[in-house]
């Protein structure tokens, strides 16, 4: 039996139609790995800057699976490959947490204690994402993720 991981993904913001959801549910139809988002929004209209992160996290922390291993995706964190990203998942489930929840903060990023809480904080780039799109693309990279520990050929180095 091939490695399962259970994922959540809690968002700052609410989806809207267009491509980039499109292409969530293209790589979320893919996976075998039972795949949860989970939206969560703060009072953007009256807290300003650090109180709306805070409100934001939060709104993220209420939403976490209990004992789910957490990555945050921070501009300050590292920088892997998809391998790396691969192994850092697969070493969840090894050390037994095959419950994984990503969070994604939201336009002012998120707040330093829910970052320094996460087992791991990881940069997509060193760009500025749109967070549809980084929706996206971590879809794809946990698609990416699941075949690379399967050993299937869709990724390539």
């Amino acid at each position: 039996m091939s490695l399962v991981l259970r994922i959540t993904l809690v968002a700052v913001g609410r989806a809207r139609g267009g491509p980039e959801a499109a292409l969530v549910d293209d790589y979320v139809r893919r996976l075998r790995w039972p795949f949860t988002l989970v939206e969560v929004q703060a009072r953007k209209a009256t807290l300003q800057s650090d109180a709306l992160k805070a409100e934001e996290a939060q709104a993220i922390r209420a939403k976490l699976p209990a004992g789910a291993a957490l990555v945050a995706l921070d501009e300050r964190g590292r920088l892997l490959d998809s391998r790396g990203f691969a192994g850092a998942l697969g070493g969840f489930a090894e050390a037994g947490r095959r419950e994984v929840a990503l969070i994604i903060g939201g336009a002012d990023g998120l707040d330093a204690g829910l970052r320094d809480q996460a087992d791991l904080v990881v940069a997509l780039g060193r760009l500025t994402f749109p967070h549809m799109l980084v929706r996206a693309l971590i879809a794809e990279q946990i698609y990416r993720a699941q075949t690379i520990l399967d050993g299937h050929p869709y990724h390539r180095d």
